[in-house]
């Protein structure tokens, strides 16, 4: 859950979610307060038109037989009964006002300054499914009248008894969530992946620099970005493209030259110093080979295809053995990778001849570990300081002690090795083993299992 929320899809998910469900509830409020007020103003119309209506026909009735009247008309929300005016009346409120209006000249209006006990109890409505509620503010008040042959009555407006839906909310309320949710994962899922898709283009491109470019598709920020993604995948193809041919042709230009010089030295007369010059020329002819098997290295121009583990390992071992290298092999992966064969040997080469050139002999084991093949190659030689453990993979680099420049070697071997691991999605790195020797490991992604 917590890495969802870290993404870029959970944020917008959570921003989403909570905009509309903060504009959703301020809506429906705005919505409840309006209906309620409207209810309001319609209720106290129908109150001014029932007593207007009740009072003319109190009227009408016998003084009498007025409080008879008055008891069987009355009705909730709304008593009119006999009684004296006050001898001082309070300003007319709004509803006294409309109601003064609406009977005409012979009949005085008056309100009271007391209002009636209903009034004082707090009238509340629910809104928003219940979760709040709102106070009643409409009419609430006594008023005096006066008719025309000058009997007194007394109106008391009363509040309505509110009571709330009785519907169960809760699952209205669910689904709206729900549906918000839903949709809200959606839209953040449809922000979000075009940012996946150039996060996964970039991760592919360090392992396949021919990887086919990006779909201009989307909206026009998203198709800028790929646009300017394929550019630079072609940019850095090209550079690439240009090193490599650069390396070969001084690699080819290099041969004539150092060839002449060979056969040059074969006429030296000093024994001591011929053996000496063309061991400088023998080591500089094998920098020069593996400059540019490091530049070809980083090239992927060769196709990947499924490579059965187990038989790659038996054969690259088989050739070492036949070499006259002490190479054994443990284990068995039963596990297909995709990857590029030539590469993929070279990889294992290099590494089984560090292993038997600076310590004596390779061991090599395979298995397998969550889903991922492990290749642990493990010479008998005296290791390498910590602090050199990383420091071995880069270009040209040398420990100076036992792995040192008399046993031959450009120092491309490992660095070469990184880069084909890189580029298949794996990883390598080095240990001192606890029983002596360095041990080099290697994880390469699986596909699927051997049948």
């Amino acid at each position: 859950m917590k890495a969802f929320f870290g993404s870029m899809t959970g944020r917008v998910f959570l921003t989403l979610l909570l905009g509309i469900l903060t504009s959703a509830a301020l809506t429906q409020l705005a919505a409840d307060y309006q209906r309620l007020r409207d209810f309001e103003n319609q209720r106290d119309a129908h109150v001014l038109e029932r007593a207007e209506q009740l009072i003319m026909a109190t009227e009408i009735v016998p003084a009498s037989a007025r409080s008879i009247y008055l008891d069987v008309a009355n009705r909730p929300g709304l008593q009119l009964q006999v009684g004296d005016m006050p001898p001082e009346a309070a300003p007319l409120t709004p509803f006294a006002a409309s109601l003064a209006k609406r009977l005409g000249k012979g009949y005085l209006v008056a309100s009271r300054a007391t209002r009636p006990t209903a009034c004082g109890v707090v009238q509340t409505q629910p809104v928003m499914y219940g979760l709040l509620s709102m106070k009643w503010e409409g009419a609430c008040e006594s008023i005096d009248v006066r008719l025309r042959d000058g009997a007194e009555l007394q109106l008391s407006v009363l509040p309505p008894r509110l009571v709330g839906e009785d519907v169960d909310t809760s699952i209205i309320v669910g689904m709206f969530l729900v549906s918000i949710a839903v949709l809200a994962y959606f839209v953040a899922r449809m922000t979000a992946r075009p940012f996946k898709q150039l996060a996964q283009a970039a991760q592919d491109l360090g392992q396949d620099i021919n990887r086919a470019p990006l779909d201009l598709v989307g909206a026009i920020e998203i198709r800028q970005a790929s646009a300017a993604f394929n550019a630079m995948q072609a940019r850095i193809r090209q550079y690439i493209f240009q090193r490599t041919q650069m390396l070969a042709a001084i690699t080819h230009d290099l041969q004539t030259p150092l060839t002449r010089m060979r056969l040059r030295l074969e006429k030296v007369g000093d024994t001591d110093l011929q053996d000496r010059l063309i061991g400088d020329l023998s080591a500089m002819q094998e920098m020069v080979r593996e400059g540019l098997v490091l530049a070809r290295s980083m090239d992927t121009t060769e196709t990947m295809q499924m490579l059965d583990l187990d038989s790659l390992l038996e054969a690259v071992c088989a050739d070492a053995t036949d070499a006259g290298q002490t190479v054994t092999l443990a284990g068995k992966a039963s596990i297909a990778v995709l990857g590029r064969p030539i590469d993929m040997r070279r990889c294992l080469v290099n590494l089984i001849d560090n292993a038997v050139k600076y310590g004596r002999d390779a061991r090599v084991c395979v298995d397998r570990t969550n889903g991922t093949a492990r290749i642990r190659i493990r010479d008998s030689g005296p290791g390498i300081p910590r602090s050199e453990l990383v420091r071995v993979f880069d270009p040209f680099y040398r420990v100076e002690t036992s792995r040192s420049r008399e046993s031959g070697g450009t120092g491309l071997g490992l660095t070469i090795a990184r880069n084909i691991t890189e580029q298949h999605g794996g990883s390598i790195s080095l240990a001192n083993h606890p029983e002596g020797g360095l041990e080099v490991t290697l994880m390469l992604p699986t596909y699927y299992p051997n049948k």
